[in-house]
């Protein structure tokens, strides 16, 4: 499927009117950012831009599309035929996918002219802002559950398309596996899943569906045993499965209290590795409640899905630099367009609340000799990292070429990687600063 009408309205009237006024081919630069971190987190995660390339390279008008504009009169023919040719043909630079943000940190740079990167707002927005909301939370909970794995399984409570997707940015963020299968078939997302209440109910006995399920699975399966009375369906379980059972999963009540309690059967019964799986409306600070419980992993739907409260990431998309061409109006486009290699002038907004700082950036983490971060040091020009230094900007896409992609496992890699570099205070779930401070480099705000 095509990406390009997943785009803003006013993407196309400001191209319109760029085209007309010449400014369409002056080169600029766009950056993707946030001004702040909701909730008082002292983090986000960088997740979506796998997703975000893919999303660039199809995004195409085509003959369907591009009837639509027309008989919708929403742009004129001039616009048409530019669109009709659209291929991206820019620069993309961004923060690699697993690693951490912080207030005004450019995860990701758009250079080309204005009018080929104007339109990329609203797609780049609507994949960053919500799977960097999804893997932030998520390794908030990661954090919380303190090594016992986490099952993604919020496809029921999101839109069917926002599932696929959340389901890759948990799993960047350190979730074991999803119970969303067309994220294993998109991104190879590892799957599981076993039997909801409804089995139990549709059987006539919870020992016929206990038996059902271990036939056909085999004894290392996870039965639910909280349809009825728990302690007699654990009881019940080991019957049928016999000390080998792989888990009982509990998804209501008090969870702390009967975790201890159906622990303490199970090993009375002799299914001392029998593990305990614990689902329901759980969140980073209820699974922090249950670090004593005898828990050995848990599922987490709606508070995932939805940012754990945090359901944008907040970042914005803003044109920083552009060139200084003259206008050259509709008949001088081609020779403007071929002309403007002169040096980019820095842009900025001065609103109240929404302010912005212009000039092309480049980002680099500093770093102790003992590779703690200190800093997320924002510079005007390439920078000068020490040896312990991190550089953040990585080369995406090239002259319109896609060079940066990576498989999934490689950001859920540097994801545990980052934030090993953070101080201790940075993984507290409570509210507080960001971990690191942003420095700018000057540090001062032009505008035009």
């Amino acid at each position: 499927m095509g990406t390009a009408l997943l785009t803003d309205h006013y993407e196309l009237t400001m191209l319109e009117a760029a085209l007309h006024s010449g400014a369409a081919h002056r080169r600029a630069v766009f950056e993707v950012f946030a001004r702040h971190l909701p909730h008082g987190r002292r983090y986000g995660v960088v997740a979506g831009t796998g997703r975000l390339l893919d999303a660039i390279e199809r995004f195409r008008f085509g003959p369907e599309e591009l009837s639509f504009l027309r008989d919708n009169g929403i742009v004129d023919e001039t616009t048409l035929r530019y669109l009709a040719s659209y291929r991206f043909g820019g620069n993309v630079w961004g923060y690699a996918e697993g690693d951490l943000y912080f207030p005004g940190s450019p995860i990701l740079v758009v250079e080309g002219s204005f009018a080929e990167a104007v339109i990329l707002e609203t797609v780049a927005l609507s994949v960053l802002n919500h799977d960097c909301a999804i893997a932030s939370a998520a390794s908030r909970m990661v954090t919380a559950a303190g090594g016992r794995p986490i099952i993604e399984m919020g496809s029921r409570r999101t839109h069917e398309v926002a599932a696929v997707a959340a389901a890759r940015a948990a799993y960047i963020a350190g979730f074991a596996s999803t119970s969303n299968l067309r994220a294993r078939f998109a991104y190879g997302v590892p799957s599981s899943g076993t039997a909801a209440h409804a089995f139990t109910l549709v059987h006539d006995s919870e020992r016929h569906a206990f038996m059902s399920q271990v036939d056909s699975l085999g004894p290392g399966t996870t039965l639910l045993v909280d349809t009825f009375d728990v302690p007699r369906a654990v009881r019940t379980a080991i019957e049928v499965a016999g000390p080998s059972l792989g888990a009982v999963r509990i998804d209501s009540g008090d969870l702390g209290a009967t975790a201890v309690t159906v622990r303490g059967l199970l090993d009375s019964l002799g299914a001392v590795n029998t593990r305990i799986i614990l689902t329901g409306d759980l969140d980073e600070y209820s699974i922090a409640g249950l670090a004593v419980a005898p828990v050995d992993g848990y599922g987490v739907g709606t508070s995932l899905v939805t940012g754990s409260g945090a359901p944008t990431a907040a970042l914005v998309y803003k044109l920083v630099a552009r060139s200084d061409t003259p206008l050259a109006g509709l008949a001088g486009l081609a020779q403007a367009a071929a002309a403007d290699e002169g040096p980019l002038r820095p842009v900025a907004k001065r609103s109240v609340g929404k302010p912005s700082r212009g000039g092309r950036k480049w980002a680099v983490r500093r770093r102790t000799d003992a590779g703690e971060a200190l800093t997320e040091l924002i510079t005007l020009a390439p920078p000068d990292p020490s040896p312990a230094d991190r550089v953040l900007l990585r080369e995406l896409i090239r002259e319109g070429k896609i060079v940066g992609r990576e498989p999934l496992s490689a950001a859920r890699a540097r994801h545990r990687a980052v934030l090993a570099e953070l101080p201790a205070h940075a993984l507290q779930l409570s509210r507080g600063y960001p971990a690191i401070p942003t420095v700018f480099d000057p540090d001062d705000r032009e505008t035009s």
